[in-house]
């Protein structure tokens, strides 16, 4: 019997004699709307690309597989390394059990905080041109329809989300950061660490939902057979691609070869104009770290000419503070005051050290100043207790103060600096004297010291 023939269906609007009228037909019609996708991006013939797939989605999976972790781990490293159980440190005070993992941050190898948060910053950046070229592969799937299917379309979904949207989050406002422009009201490293763990926990239930996919798309081409297909050769992945694969496609533009040298090309250019903020031999190239090429002035350029982030000049520290009248004070059981002139006539420790700031930058020059173990025992210390150091600048300024762990203190590296490569510190750099604590980040080595507190 043809489908003509075979009377009402059940999508009629009839009812059943002596039964109350039910409006079977027009519930099935508001089925069928809802499952048709609307007009343009969530219909699959929206989508033409003949090059996206599985196996370039997969791709470049892989490397952020490996890439995104790398970043997580720097990042909680670099929140470590500000000693945040110290009374002044934390910029994140309610992170709750997030600060389960803290402990006292090391001091030796001293180049070990420069290389992790040099890593992470180079390698976030470098990783730029592949997340973008990642979620172009997957941007149709972020236009399903319908947008759930069931618990396990929606767990997925829901991954999906939190990692485009932490990804998006996470390297826009590091990225900002570095450039110290922060357009919204919320606090940048509260912020920052919280979206960090919201990202990754979608990061892990998603790679655990796709691992097992990702591993069959990427046997489906070698990487070598990828790069041997030119353009006359690209097609479409076979099948439907997990929704990745489009229905219609249009003629190719690119293969991919060309999109896998494009974003490499692309990660490679960020490298080069990034690593030099870190990487000596690159500092020419620095042009998109532009602290690593903002140098300090001074009366001896020769030995103060290397990289600064805040100036003397946008401090508001009167000058005359830091003349004949600036007094070290250390507060201990002894209260001791040292002009500057005491102080270089103290026995002096001269050390090669970086100094590391969290926007990736980093540079060593030779130290010479007093030891802090030397200062502690002025002040009726003989044992290595946290110090809280304070700098000349008001009240209220970003990291004008910080407190040094007891292993930073006792460390024989740790000095309060007044000279650098063989002459007396700028006042960009510090004068009349800076903090330079081995492995510690950039702002807990602060500038302009005016007072050291043993915390006994």
């Amino acid at each position: 019997m043809s489908p003509e023939d075979a009377g009402p269906t059940e999508d009629a609007d009839e009812t059943v004699p002596g039964t109350a009228a039910r409006p079977r037909g027009a519930l099935n019609r508001l089925k069928e709307a809802a499952a048709e996708p609307p007009p343009g991006p969530f219909r699959a013939r929206w989508w033409k690309s003949p090059v996206r797939g599985p196996w370039l989605t997969s791709f470049f999976g892989s490397i952020l597989l490996v890439g995104i972790p790398v970043e997580f781990v720097t990042g909680l490293v670099s929140y470590a390394s500000y000693n945040p159980r110290l009374a002044g440190n934390d910029t994140t005070p309610g992170k709750g059990i997030l600060g389960f993992y803290l402990f006292n941050w090391i001091t030796s190898p001293s180049w070990i905080y420069r290389v992790s948060q040099g890593t992470h910053i180079v390698l976030g950046l470098t990783l730029v041109p592949i997340v973008l070229a990642k979620l172009w592969s997957v941007i149709p799937k972020l236009f399903e329809w319908p947008g759930l299917r069931s618990v396990a379309h929606g767990l997925e979904r829901l991954s999906l989300m939190l990692v485009v949207g932490g990804a998006v989050f996470e390297f826009a406002t590091g990225i900002a950061d570095i450039e110290y422009y922060y357009p919204w009201k919320f606090n940048f490293y509260q912020a920052h660490l919280y979206g960090a763990w919201v990202f990754m926990l979608g990061f892990v239930v998603h790679v655990s939902l796709k691992l097992p996919t990702m591993w069959r798309s990427l046997k489906r081409y070698s990487l070598r057979d990828v790069l041997r297909t030119p353009l006359a050769r690209t097609r479409t992945e076979p099948g439907d691609g997990h929704g990745l694969v489009a229905s219609s496609p249009s003629p190719p533009t690119i293969s991919r070869r060309g999109i896998l040298g494009l974003v490499g090309a692309s990660s490679a250019t960020v490298f080069l104009l990034t690593a030099g903020g870190t990487l000596e031999p690159l500092r020419s190239l620095a042009l998109l770290s532009p602290r690593a090429r903002s140098q300090g002035s001074g009366p001896h350029p020769e030995a103060n000419d290397f990289e600064v982030n805040r100036v003397f000049a946008a401090t508001g520290i009167p000058v005359a503070a830091t003349g004949d009248s600036w007094r070290l004070v250390l507060s201990g059981p002894r209260s001791v005051s040292l002009s500057r002139d005491e102080l270089l006539a103290m026995p002096l420790g001269t050390e090669v050290l970086p100094i590391a700031c969290v926007e990736g930058w980093s540079t060593v020059q030779t130290w010479t100043g007093v030891r802090l173990v030397d200062l502690a025992r002025l002040a009726g210390v003989d044992h290595a207790v946290d110090v809280a150091v304070e700098s000349l600048e008001k009240p209220g300024q970003p990291f004008r103060s910080a407190t040094l762990a007891s292993n930073q203190a006792g460390d024989p590296q740790t000095l309060v600096a007044l000279r650098v490569n063989g002459e007396d510190i700028s006042f960009d750099h510090g004068y009349p004297a800076r903090m330079i604590v081995p492995a510690a980040p950039g702002v807990h080595c602060t500038k302009w010291v005016s007072e050291l507190r043993f915390l006994t």
